[in-house]
């Protein structure tokens, strides 16, 4: 049988909820996002809580709080603490992704989910990977229960790998091999290319064992890119125009940026003068992570820094604010503002939409559909509500009797505190000085009864651990004398020993400096985050609910960045995995896609519900074989992109030594010959250029031939994949008179491909 593998949802299906998957490949669990979304709903993450114990490893794909939220709750509540994989950015936009979310909610409410301390904690643990990079886990150690010892080797052969996803800065398709089989977790990916990020390359991941994607846009189609970015230009500047005010509610980190790039781009060139800002705790910190990570954007953006110093980021029109006594300052008149959060559950797009919403002038534009049960997705309905009820909160300091029954309430806890350390610190005391202190004749038995009771009861309260007249004890008293601590210190022929790892600074800690909040690339503070952290001030949460009447323009346009549902059907097709398992969208979507790919992918489609495993283990029989020193011996290599291939002709046997089959030459009779094998993946448009650089006069004709001079073609007929599993045979076929151009072009074309 092949590589062993199980999938179990644990959020994320039949709906739009935040993605959560174990994958357990031969036993070695594997989390698959940890999602959570802006609600914050402990129910939610019961499956997880469930399993967390037994994660080996996490793997993180978009920085985004529905691939992370659960992260810091996880590690500091539900008892995981496996290591985590990600890409640059997906860590550092992680990490401000949470701060924001954080910061958000604790300036309107009580919130104690998860403190900074647990964000910080949880995303140390990240290890950084990048693009295409393979990382061998080493195996962790695990116990046989009969036996107690020691098994070395769970997760060993496992071998994962980031790839470009598209979607959000950093974003990660998942290629996990294990004795060369393949799964991919493939989910929010997008083929476009777009302003600052490259699409997903589909040719990648060919013939994978298992491919686990979703059917989020299953159901949709998408405008042309130019339409869709006139049609939300020109809604702007309408409004605008009209004396009202834009606000997009956005994410931290995420589509935040394409929506910054296209409104610089458009204002540069129209010379625009309007004020455009960029609204969140930690924004100033995010642009500046961001022009640091040009080599994980796109191709226009490193071509353009490369030959021009030009940074895509290096923002001159879109002002960054982080605080929103910075915008009610700013200049009158029609604004647009980028704003967290995109739900409108917290952050301040909430604020602005409550006091913008009763202006018929201003305009609301949703770039992303909201989560179900926020403000935005209720906004989004069509047709839209007249009227909200909104929750309105805000932190006020406490003043009056407020104030002294509370620094009251902190004397008694600091009270508290301190007689529980002085607790703690005789019993260490007592625990210092062994069970045996009764022989020495300076240590007093505590439990003599013998002690004058006056003596005992009038000054035991006041003098503890010091002598007393006539070496009478308090009954709480240790030892009649100072304590005293025997230094252990090692010595040798030079001196004290000294361990040199005393005075090293860790990496963690040189990492604690720069993940405080807001930490732009110098570690420093943003200054609205900062002072929110640092003000001491006693507070409390005040509240009032408000019906808000919606005259304001609600418009929802899409630049989510996913692929749309064509899209995905053809890259599913393209990819052609033996079985596939579809996730993370509604129960229409999600069955929609199911019957598509069982009539044209592939016949093993599953669509598991929360906490079902499927076991979705390859059919393929595979075996480790080891290669003979004499067989390598005669083996001619051929190098082949990052691989080199050989042909060769031996027989499986066993050796003396080893019971692993091994392959020997075939020595009683030479081996029969082989035709010759052409190994490559040409490109008709590759061989174009390569054939018009050798002077040959070549253009495309109908069908997708190749036309070559006058009197050869080149045709391409064959499918890449069959339906079932089967691999296809694609030729490429010659036509044309045995002529001097017939010849040179196939020599040409042989010269494309690896001959064994």
């Amino acid at each position: 049988m092949g590589t062993s593998v199980q999938v179990t949802p644990l959020c994320g299906v039949y709906n739009e909820n935040p993605l959560s998957y174990l994958v357990s490949i031969d036993n070695f669990n594997f989390l698959v996002d940890c999602g959570w979304n802006d609600h914050f709903d402990p129910s939610l993450l019961e499956p997880l809580s469930r399993v967390a114990s037994k994660i080996d490893a996490v793997l993180l794909s978009y920085p985004d709080t529905l691939h992370l939220g659960a992260l810091p709750y996880a590690m500091s509540h539900l008892g995981l603490s496996a290591p985590i994989y990600s890409t640059e950015p997906v860590f550092r936009l992680g990490l401000l992704t949470m701060y924001d979310q954080y910061l958000s909610r604790k300036a309107v409410s009580d919130f104690d989910l998860f403190t900074l301390d647990d964000v910080d904690s949880a995303f140390l643990s990240i290890t950084r990977l990048t693009y295409s990079q393979n990382h061998h886990l080493s195996g962790r150690p695990f116990l046989i229960r009969m036996t107690l010892s020691p098994i070395v080797g769970k997760g060993e052969g496992i071998v994962i790998a980031p790839h470009v996803a598209g979607h959000l800065l950093g974003g990660t398709v998942w290629k996990i091999t294990k004795d060369g089989e393949d799964v991919i977790y493939a989910v929010d990916f997008n083929h476009r290319k777009e302003r600052h990020l490259n699409g997903i390359v589909a040719e990648s991941f060919v013939r994978p064992a298992v491919l686990i994607t979703e059917a989020y846009n299953a159901l949709s189609n998408q405008p042309p890119r130019q339409k869709r970015d006139r049609e939300f230009l020109d809604g702007i500047v309408r409004t605008l125009e009209g004396g009202g005010n834009v606000l997009l509610p956005v994410d931290t980190a995420g589509r935040a940026l394409e929506l910054i790039l296209i409104l610089e781009e458009f204002w540069a060139q129209r010379n625009l003068g309007y004020d455009i800002f960029f609204l969140t705790y930690v924004a100033s910190s995010t642009i500046d992570y961001v022009k640091s990570f040009l080599e994980w954007m796109g191709d226009s953006i490193a071509k353009s820094f490369e030959t021009s110093r030009n940074n895509a980021f290096q923002l001159k029109r879109v002002k960054l604010l982080i605080n929103k006594m910075d915008l009610d300052n700013a200049p009158i008149g029609p604004k647009v503002v980028l704003a967290s959060m995109a739900s409108l559950e917290a952050g301040f797009s909430h604020d602005i939409f409550v006091e913008w919403a009763s202006d018929v002038r201003n305009l609301v534009l949703f770039t992303e559909r909201g989560q179900f049960g926020t403000l935005a997705r209720m906004l989004q309905a069509d047709p839209p509500p007249k009227a909200v009820k909104v929750t309105m909160s805000k932190r006020v300091p406490l003043v009056g009797d407020e104030l002294v029954a509370y620094e009251e309430e902190q004397k008694r806890l600091k009270k508290e505190e301190e007689l529980k350390a002085s607790l703690l610190k005789q019993e260490e005391a007592r625990a210092s000085y062994g069970p045996d202190n009764t022989s020495d004749p300076m240590v007093i038995d505590t439990t003599n009864s013998h002690a004058p009771p006056d003596v005992a009861g009038s000054r035991g309260g006041g003098y503890r651990d010091i002598l007393i007249d006539g070496f009478v004890p308090p009954s709480t008293s240790v030892a009649p004398m100072f304590p005293f601590y025997e230094n252990n210190t090692e010595w040798d022929d030079f001196g004290e020993v000294v361990n040199p790892d005393d005075y090293v600074i860790k990496d963690e800690d040189m990492n604690q400096t720069t993940l405080h909040v807001g930490g732009d690339i110098d570690g420093k503070l943003d200054e609205a985050a900062a002072s929110f952290i640092l003000d001491t001030k006693p507070s409390k949460v005040v509240s009032n609910e408000l019906t808000v009447q919606v005259k304001c323009s609600l418009i929802y346009m899409d630049f989510e960045g996913r692929s749309d549902g064509r899209s995905i059907k053809s890259i599913i097709a393209r990819v052609a995995p033996l079985k596939l398992v579809l996730v993370h969208g509604s129960a229409e979507a999600t069955e929609h896609l199911k019957q598509h790919c069982l009539n044209h992918v592939c016949a093993h489609v599953y669509a598991p519900q929360i906490e079902e495993t499927v076991d979705v283990t390859s059919d393929l029989c595979a075996y480790k074989v080891q290669l003979s020193e004499q067989l390598m011996s005669n083996v001619l290599f051929k190098k082949l992109g990052e691989y080199e291939v050989a042909w060769i002709d031996a027989v499986a046997g066993k050796t003396e030594n080893h019971d692993m089959l091994t392959l020997l030459p075939t020595v009683s009779k030479p081996p029969p010959p082989h035709k010759s094998v052409l190994v490559g993946d040409l490109k008709m448009a590759d061989l174009k250029q390569f054939l018009a650089s050798k002077g040959v006069q070549v253009e495309f004709a109908g069908g997708g031939a190749l036309r070559c001079g006058e009197y050869v073609t080149l045709r391409k007929v064959g499918v890449a994949s069959q339906k079932g599993g089967g691999s296809g045979i694609q030729q490429i076929v010659i036509e044309g008179p045995l002529c001097e151009d017939y010849y040179k072009i196939r020599e040409y074309l042989y010269s494309q491909f690896y001959l064994l």
